[in-house]
């Protein structure tokens, strides 16, 4: 696929543009989920236990006769134990510190040190990214990951686009680009199953159509981020997480003809 049609905002075509060779590399899927879990594994918040955490009482007891403050001779397992009250050499303890007691350390927690960071070589990312491209205009691609694919895709639209300032008139271009279809699917929003539905994750939606822009100052970049679904990016920020969520290429994207002169011209990802 060397051209492709460009559109106006009334489907109609205004002329044909032809696609750098960043869009004419093969599609490498086990590179493009490298790059993917690179990318979320850099996002992962570091977190851990405190290093201090359940070892801030006097638990320490000795095991020797006869020594003051000893569980020997007392019947009594070996757990390290805590003082609440006591007269003379009779003790009311409970087991603190050790793994098992209330209040005790846990036995392996995580730790804060961990480095969650993944790192892949440049031209491996980039070449990841190329990789991406061409599969998310490739009509075999977008069907697999169940995208509602327009009859006559692919195109890319013209620069007209960017002027949307209204939510309304991107939803109203979307449908007569012929993505209908695939709006309605990307809104639906089920209940998540499993347990995952108390961990901050009840709802399972569905990744809809990619808008990429040529400009970094695109109206059409706050007025169509709302749209359930959808995500838009300037051509610079790509990255293979919005082109192929889960590590799966082939999500369908919607190009202005800005964003695909600019990947010629500055030689993006190359």
């Amino acid at each position: 696929m060397n051209e492709v049609k460009v559109l106006d905002l009334n489907n109609a075509e205004v002329g044909k543009l032809k696609l750098p060779s960043q869009f004419k590399e093969d599609v490498r899927p086990d590179l493009i989920k490298r790059a993917f879990e690179a990318v979320m594994s850099n996002s992962r918040q570091p977190y851990g236990a405190d290093p201090r955490a359940g070892k801030k009482y006097s638990a320490r007891l000795t095991k020797r006769r006869r020594k003051y403050r000893g569980s020997y001779g007392k019947g009594i397992s070996r757990v390290p134990r805590k003082i609440l009250t006591r007269r003379g050499m009779q003790f009311n303890w409970v087991g603190a510190f050790a793994p098992g007691t209330v209040g005790g350390r846990r036995a392996f927690p995580p730790v804060a040190e961990k480095v969650w960071k993944v790192k892949i070589n440049d031209k491996e990312r980039r070449k990841a990214i190329r990789s991406a491209l061409s599969a998310s205009l490739n009509k075999e691609f977008a069907s697999f990951r169940n995208h509602q694919v327009p009859s006559d895709f692919p195109f890319v639209v013209s620069d007209d686009f960017d002027k949307l300032s209204k939510t309304k008139d991107v939803i109203s271009i979307l449908n007569t680009l012929g993505f209908g279809d695939e709006l309605k699917r990307s809104s639906r929003k089920k209940i998540r199953p499993g347990k995952g539905k108390l961990r901050g994750r009840p709802y399972k939606k569905a990744k809809g159509l990619l808008v990429v822009t040529g400009n970094d100052k695109s109206l059409v970049l706050k007025s169509a981020k709302n749209i359930p679904g959808i995500d838009v990016v300037f051509v610079k920020n790509l990255n293979a997480a919005l082109l192929a969520p889960g590590g799966v290429p082939g999500r369908i994207a919607l190009f202005t003809k800005g964003a695909v002169e600019l990947i010629d011209k500055e030689a993006l990802f190359v």
